[in-house]
């Protein structure tokens, strides 16, 4: 999902649930998250970075299983994104992270509270991998629409105010 971005006057990647992205080229990284996370890691000095897009933190079922070996899980989402940046020439040293989106967007659909626990694992995550956090923009009631560009580590966010279906 490459497209050229006239509003950044740049190239482009739209990373949709399930999915990740790497790159070493000077780009923006773009997504739209409901009760999903987006974790934003790069390299803070060779500016190689990711975004994912997850939507649970993990299967609770057989991990070896196929199926379940997604990058919609977060575990997995991790992991694939991590060992590609460390792949592309990024040190595990010079990482940083930000993760944005669990919000609470039904909020009649409260009991199972997944942007919660994807907020939660994500963070764990990254504690437990030594990737310091930093920036942060979890939990609310609102979809977010996030910019990430690697090269610099910048990120813009955008609370989506009026929810659409075809947004999240």
């Amino acid at each position: 999902n490459i497209y050229y971005d006239r509003d950044f006057d740049t190239a482009a990647a739209k990373i949709l649930p399930g999915e990740y992205y790497v790159t070493a080229r000077d780009m923006v990284l773009v997504t739209v998250l409901g009760s999903c996370v987006s974790a934003c890691i790069r390299d803070q000095v060779s500016g190689i970075g990711g975004m994912n897009h997850f939507m649970l933190p993990d299967s609770n079922q057989d991990t070896n299983s196929p199926n379940n070996v997604s990058a919609r899980y977060g575990t997995y989402a991790m992991e694939l994104m991590i060992n590609q940046l460390l792949k592309m020439g990024a040190r595990r040293a010079n990482l940083e992270a930000k993760v944005f989106g669990g919000s609470s967007v039904l909020g009649n659909f409260v009991s199972a509270n997944v942007g919660g626990r994807n907020a939660e694992f994500v963070l764990e995550y990254l504690r437990t991998e030594g990737i310091a956090v930093g920036g942060q923009d979890l939990l609310d009631v609102y979809p977010r629409k996030v910019y990430f560009f690697p090269n610099t580590g910048r990120v813009l966010v955008k609370k989506l105010r009026k929810m659409h279906n075809e947004t999240i």
